[in-house]
């Protein structure tokens, strides 16, 4: 397992390997990396089955490892707000009430664990260092996931391929509750420096995207933290997709009961993306559906619509937003196709087009989907009156960070202005303008580093 990949500056893995050393009194045996992500365009539809289209970032999360015959996982972190942790590898159980920063760890341990069918793994002594900031929409809590991953691996001398890898982390995240569609997972294995990625699923496949010379991706953090696994926005918004997935297929006369993602219905009429939009705005209404709309549409009980259709956490949900959120997921997987052509055939107007989308893309996200949230729409309007020919939110929503596309030239009076404009003009965002606000390279993916 390898390839190329940016490794951590030789400094952190130094400091690492000296904190690792006074924790445990031995060295450490290797080091895994795995970076987080920031997505470029195509929001929400991973997990409704469409295309999306990140670039792996420099934040990353690395571990110390060290491994014995203890049966033991020993984990810590560099951070003192994140405690020690300690549990035998024959007990893993993940509290999902309680998303605490090791059960993310635990996540991608059991993955490895359950994949290869070992009771007991190998004893491991871990220190964990990130500098993705936390509930950002950057995937730190992804990138935990696919480092433990990595880590469980590597410890237990199991090989597996980067999509394989990517697949396990992506499934055994949602053992703390978040109901991911794949993106985040995908992109931190798959990642290739230099380069954005179009990622596809069923099967899992990756295809390079040259972003346009001349511009330049620039993130900036609304300072809103948003934990997806401690609220229930996020598979609120799955559950509403799934159900429209229903109503749809039923109005179509399909069977109903095997589909579960919006992208299904599109395959199975063998229709385009226009035509869906016009099929969502004929057979879904814009007001709110109840349950008792829902269950009578598809002729099921309410029982039964609370078992096979609500996640454990949308079980308190009264009415569904069916038709808006169809309408973001059919019209976003279009931008993300048209996001890749203009990328491929490099217009000489390339640029203004990416922006375009972009923008386009944050007002379905703040109209349509409703996950955006008030400092994140105000750091966007900033974002493009600093210059910024496209922006938007990126990650879940609902807080974190904005995505801004920026001409090259532009880069420094867009940073002065944004940094005046949002960050300096408030003490608690000023005190953390130094890590929210940053220029943003397409990264290399995740890594094993074996101690000389």
């Amino acid at each position: 397992y390898g390839g190329p990949a940016p490794l951590p500056h030789t400094s952190v893995l130094r400091n690492l390997k000296t904190s690792f050393e006074a924790k445990y009194g031995e060295s450490p045996l290797f080091y895994a990396c795995a970076p987080g992500r920031v997505n470029l365009i195509g929001e929400h539809i991973d997990y409704c089955g469409y295309s999306v289209l990140p670039m792996a970032i420099e934040q990353n999360i690395v571990a110390a490892v060290s491994v014995n015959s203890s049966g033991t996982i020993q984990l810590a972190n560099t951070n003192p707000q994140y405690k020690d942790y300690n549990v035998s590898s024959e007990g893993i159980v993940i509290d999902r009430d309680n998303p605490k920063w090791h059960y993310y760890f635990l996540c991608g341990v059991k993955g490895i664990q359950e994949t290869f069918e070992m009771a007991r793994l190998a004893g491991m002594s871990c220190l964990v260092e990130g500098t993705i900031p936390p509930s950002s929409g950057l995937s730190s809590s992804s990138a935990l996931v696919c480092c433990a991953g990595l880590v469980t691996m590597e410890a237990n001398k199991k090989s597996l391929s980067k999509v394989a890898l990517a697949e396990i982390c992506a499934k055994c995240e949602r053992y703390i509750g978040t109901e991911g569609g794949g993106m985040d997972q995908s992109i931190s294995f798959l990642a290739e420096e230099g380069t954005a990625k179009l990622i596809e699923f069923q099967p899992l496949r990756a295809t390079d995207v040259k972003l346009p010379d001349g511009a330049v991706f620039v993130i900036s953090n609304c300072c809103v933290e948003m934990n997806k696994a401690a609220s229930s926005h996020y598979n609120i918004r799955v559950v509403e997709c799934r159900i429209a997935t229903k109503m749809l297929a039923k109005a179509r006369g399909l069977e109903s009961s095997v589909l579960l993602k919006l992208a299904q219905v599109q395959t199975e009429l063998k229709a385009s993306l226009e035509e869906m939009l016009a099929l969502v705005d004929e057979v879904l209404h814009p007001e709110p559906y109840s349950r008792e709309e829902i269950c009578k549409v598809l002729g099921v009980t309410s029982e039964q619509f609370s078992a096979d259709l609500l996640s454990a956490n949308t079980q308190h949900l009264t009415h569904f937003r069916l038709y808006q959120r169809a309408k973001h997921v059919y019209g976003e997987a279009a931008r993300v196709l048209r996001f890749k052509s203009v990328c491929d055939s490099a217009p000489a107007d390339s640029i203004h087009q990416l922006g375009e989308l972009m923008n386009q893309s944050h007002a379905s996200c703040r109209d349509l989907y409703e996950c955006s949230c008030p400092e994140l729409d105000q750091l966007v309007d900033i974002c493009l009156k600093s210059g910024a020919v496209g922006s938007r939110l990126t990650g879940a929503g609902w807080g974190g960070c904005a995505v801004s596309m920026v001409r090259s030239e532009k880069v420094e009076s867009f940073l002065q202005a944004v940094r005046e404009a949002y960050y300096l003009c408030d003490p608690r965002r000023a005190a953390m303008e130094k890590e929210s606000l940053f220029v943003s390279k397409p990264g290399g993916g995740a890594a094993i580093l074996i101690e000389e």
